[in-house]
């Protein structure tokens, strides 16, 4: 496929995921499948898409410095020019004379000479004058907010919540490449074994210090490895291993995932159990529900049963104290995964937060009920947001005298975790700055 044809298919990808509010994690992995985009051309399609969404506000602030702002322009030839921009700016393996000939061609394959002649104003003027500076806005917080490409109104809560510089280093590793986690299935091949394997195909890899099955990939594709087709190993994030260790659960044991989907940590917890026992899992989507029992089945578990459920209603499916585990890795925004799916600062505003935090206390308080006495729960979301995570699990301990938090919890984390800044009162907060992993909330009731 000729560069030029990447480029074009880039554009009409960007398109989509804008107007659809899609993950862009699925849909490019969609458009490389159906296009049949050649595996030299994968990477810098994925560098493009993933860069332009990241750097998104970065880019339309260059851009309004060429571009008169009452001009209307079509959605398309705005992501022509930001994709444009940020391989003139963020990337350096192309040249930028050779950028801007292609995005004058996309133009006027797309639209008329009249859109090829704009484009190549303004990105030849970008090429001459530079890009504007960003030291000229007044508020540290706006000047912020637009050099890492996060919505004002989310930096300025993290400033509230966590003070800048904190926030200044999260926004920053929001901009930063993620190692890749693996775990293996310890049932099936030991870290140790699989770590020799990988090593032997020339990947470089090191042991995750969150769980005894985590492998850190730091070069190598761990998708075209007999490990990962056989279901050896299974990629997931340290954070979310991290969850699983905590949950404590044994062989024999009876266990609830009462927001099961997408399985990475219900999987897990199989196999900490050796795959003694039984746990039930539930998504509020049948289809996702039926993903969970693909996964397991490929990975050889089977204690595992998933079915579609709303977390708010599983009362009406077992009765009180039955489990001797619960996990709760309840909905939330998202906001601690956006190195991973950066669309998402995007289309999340306060009130997504707030209404939340809601469902997050129902599924709560309707899922408690079922833990056994002197059973554990273990709370947990994907976001670095206090209302969705201290506050929920506060409230909860306030307004539920026979739960209380498991102070062995803190005790039980790993060394390199215990003197990390995100300890509160009440649990965890794992930032993406500190471990380089998602940013993670989590901590452990018991019922006494």
């Amino acid at each position: 496929m000729k560069s030029f044809q990447v480029r074009e298919a880039i554009v009409e990808l960007l398109v989509r995921i804008e107007r659809d509010s899609g993950f862009s994690h699925l849909l490019i992995d969609h458009e490389i499948k159906s296009r049949s985009i050649p595996s030299k051309d994968e990477a810098l399609m994925t560098e493009i898409v993933y860069g332009t969404i990241q750097r998104k506000l970065t880019l339309d602030y260059y851009l309004d410095a060429f571009v008169d702002t009452k001009k209307k322009i079509k959605p398309w030839v705005r992501m022509l020019l930001r994709m444009s921009v940020y391989q003139m700016h963020f990337l350096d393996r192309v040249p930028d004379h050779a950028i801007i000939h292609e995005a004058v061609e996309i133009a006027k394959h797309r639209g008329h000479k009249g859109i090829a002649s704009f484009v190549n104003g303004v990105l030849r003027s970008m090429q001459r004058k530079g890009a504007p500076d960003t030291d000229a806005i007044e508020s540290k917080a706006k000047q912020l907010a637009i050099e890492t490409s996060h919505p004002e109104w989310l930096v300025k809560r993290w400033i509230d919540m966590y003070g800048y510089d904190m926030t200044r280093d999260m926004c920053d590793a929001n901009l930063a490449r993620k190692p890749l986690s693996v775990r293996v299935q310890p049932l099936k091949i030991s870290r140790r074994q699989a770590m020799d394997e990988l090593h032997e195909l020339g990947f470089e890899t090191r042991p995750s210090d969150f769980s005894g099955q985590g492998i850190i990939v730091d070069q190598g594709n761990i998708l075209r490895t007999r490990l990962f087709e056989e279901g050896y190993v299974t990629i997931q994030d340290q954070s979310s291993m991290l969850v699983t260790e905590m949950l404590n659960a044994e062989p024999g044991m009876s266990v609830l995932d009462a927001c099961s989907a997408p399985g990475g940590k219900v999987t897990h917890t199989a196999e900490k159990m050796q795959n003694k026992g039984s746990i039930c899992a539930y998504d509020l989507h049948a289809k996702k529900a039926e993903q969970i029992n693909h996964k397991a089945a490929e990975l050889d578990l089977t204690i595992i049963d998933a079915n579609a459920g709303d977390a708010r209603k599983l009362l009406e499916k077992h009765e009180k104290g039955s489990f001797d585990r619960i996990l709760i890795d309840a909905p939330c925004s998202g906001l601690g995964v956006i190195r991973g799916k950066p669309d998402i600062k995007y289309n999340k505003t306060e009130n997504d937060i707030y209404r939340l935090a809601q469902i997050q206390t129902d599924i709560l308080e309707n899922v408690a009920p079922l833990l056994k006495r002197g059973g554990l729960l273990i709370y947990s979301t994907c976001t670095v947001d206090k209302t969705e995570n201290d506050e929920v699990a506060a409230n909860f301990l306030t307004q539920n005298p026979e739960f209380m938090l498991d102070r062995a919890f803190f005790e039980q984390l790993p060394s390199m975790i215990q003197h990390s800044p995100g300890h509160s009162e009440i649990g965890l907060q794992l930032f993406p700055q500190t471990f380089s992993t998602d940013g993670f909330f989590l901590t452990r009731i018991k019922r006494v």
